[in-house]
């Protein structure tokens, strides 16, 4: 796993390379720690990972700083396997993993509604 972290100002932006599971989750999460304290907002751009297990689950919604700030934490350039996870874990427990906390206002396009109005939990291509 190669990681990649930009920090500017109180935010910064943590891109890894490769798959995120158990084996890759102690490098992430240390990624995280060694961010500077004046960090509030962390953004985990997952252009370049095509596998997320229940490792991701644990790290976008348990961390904390290693200080013990709170911080932001959002996702993007999510692929169909980790989005899937995501959907599907939200929808089994939606009031643990909370998407709107970590997508915000960034909606994924191709995310299919249920009469009810939340994501259902297979995102369908549009075309």
């Amino acid at each position: 796993m190669n990681i990649t972290t930009a920090v500017s100002g109180t935010s910064a932006r943590i891109t890894p390379r490769g798959e995120i599971d158990h084996d890759t989750l102690p490098s992430l999460r240390a990624a995280a720690d060694a961010l500077p304290a004046r960090v509030t907002d962390v953004t985990w751009n997952l252009r370049h990972t095509p596998f997320m297990d229940v490792a991701g689950l644990h790290l976008f919604f348990t961390s904390a700083a290693r200080d013990g700030a709170a911080r932001r934490t959002t996702v993007t350039g999510l692929r169909e396997q980790p989005l899937r996870l995501l959907l599907l874990a939200a929808d089994v427990h939606p009031d643990t993993f909370d998407l709107t906390r970590l997508l915000l206002a960034v909606r994924p396009t191709n995310v299919r509604r249920t009469a009810s109005g939340r994501p259902d939990s297979v995102p369908h291509r549009a075309g």
